[in-house]
């Protein structure tokens, strides 16, 4: 059993069908979750999983057009500082709902050839969570919110930074989420928004950044998707109900009380919005990636939030565990030891950059909103920031586990 429907999950049933296994993925929402906020491949790591999966043609079919630098500006809207596209779209970027539903579909498509094994299809379950795991001698007892309990070999928790299962398996989320002094939220701007969001601009003020901007929805499709982000500083950690979006809302509502520019207006999009995507900027440390029977995989295990190449991270992720356990023949025990081994160096240094995105993006004294305009008006810094990203992302060897088992 897989729990979560997202990016991990199903890149993670691919893999497992194409080596025989049977999968059940397990996701709480009612259906694949909508919503424009954008994700981003880098490096010749991601690029390689894509291709061996057979899905980075599609990616690029369904990327975001191509991206328009984002201006810092002042209270009166005139421009501070740039920020390259390159900066947050990588080498592609695509929806956040776009990629889940292309890996959704491919995970249910056999690939061609004879590495194609019948029955192995992914069962999916929406709408429904886990209540309690059970390990025994020869499997894990599964319950449920709402389905039949079930008994499964192995069970991976792909299920983000607030993993259940990490929870069920692990212990509570304390134990292993560090708050890091912000919050983020991201949602989509309505059709009638006007001219705001008429370039992709953010305005700054200490501890707290509002963007704003409409982007080409698709490469070669006609129209855009007008997209707010929004980053703010708060050391403690806020009081709010995860599966209420409306206490969301007046949580960042508050957060940008009396902010200057257009901020008003754009806050004021939010109360229609139904997309919202609303988190703390944590990071996820987990000692062992596993016990048991049971793993972790993506945010679950290593997430950070933003800044931590989360996305591609967790694709790099699922093709090392399911070729691992394709290797080890089943024997999750050599599996679940050799993919930590591999994935944990690379993953610590991707989140790295969780705590640095919020200052980055909301510093909180004026002083260090300069120093980081100053920064972005240099092209040698761009340049050296630029290359550091693309070096982490790349700061793994993938082994030829298709090929390797073919061999075996």
């Amino acid at each position: 059993m897989i729990s979560g429907a997202s990016v991990a999950g199903p890149a993670l049933a691919y893999w497992l069908a194409r080596y025989g296994y049977r999968t059940t993925v397990v996701e709480v929402a009612p259906a694949l979750r909508g919503g424009g906020f954008a994700v981003d491949f880098r490096g010749a790591a991601h690029r390689t999983v894509l291709e061996r999966m057979g899905v980075l043609d599609d990616i690029g079919r369904h990327r975001t057009g191509p991206g328009t630098p984002m201006s810092f500006i002042d209270g009166q809207g005139r421009d501070l500082a740039t920020l390259p596209p390159e900066f947050a779209a990588g080498e592609v970027e695509i929806l956040r709902s776009d990629l889940s539903r292309l890996l959704h579909a491919h995970s249910l498509t056999p690939p061609d050839g004879d590495d194609a094994v019948p029955g192995t299809t992914p069962e999916y379950v929406f709408g429904d969570s886990l209540t309690s795991l059970t390990e025994s001698t020869d499997g894990v007892h599964a319950t449920f919110e709402r389905g039949a309990p079930r008994t499964f070999d192995l069970v991976i928790g792909a299920d983000g930074l607030h993993s259940t299962v990490r929870r069920l398996a692990f212990g509570p989320e304390e134990q292993f989420v560090s708050h890091l002094g912000y919050y983020f939220a991201a949602w989509d701007l309505p059709a009638d928004a006007g001219d705001l969001g008429a370039r992709p601009v953010g305005h700054g003020e200490p501890g707290r950044l509002a963007t704003v901007g409409r982007l080409p929805r698709r490469s070669g499709e006609p129209g855009y998707t007008g997209e707010t982000f929004c980053v703010f500083a708060s050391e403690e950690q806020l009081p709010y109900d995860r599966r209420d979006i409306r206490s969301q809302k007046k949580v960042i509502a508050h957060a940008y009380e009396g902010a200057g520019w257009r901020t008003p207006e754009l806050i004021d999009t939010l109360w229609a919005a139904d997309d919202l995507y609303f988190d703390s900027i944590s990071r996820a440390d987990v000692p062992t990636w596993s016990t048991g029977r049971t793993a972790l995989l993506g945010d679950a295990a290593h997430g950070a939030t933003l800044g931590g190449m989360g996305t591609g991270a967790a694709i790099v992720g699922a093709y090392v565990l399911a070729g691992e356990l394709a290797l080890a023949q089943g024997d999750h025990r050599t599996a679940f030891a050799r993919y930590e081994q591999k994935m944990r160096p690379y993953a610590t240094r991707c989140q790295q950059g969780g705590r640095a995105a919020g200052e980055f993006f909301a510093p909180t004294t004026q002083q260090a909103i300069d120093a980081r305009n100053t920064a972005l008006n240099t092209p040698s810094t761009v340049t050296a920031m630029l290359k550091q990203g693309h070096d982490i992302s790349a700061a793994i060897t993938l082994e030829d586990y298709p090929a390797l088992v073919a061999e075996g």
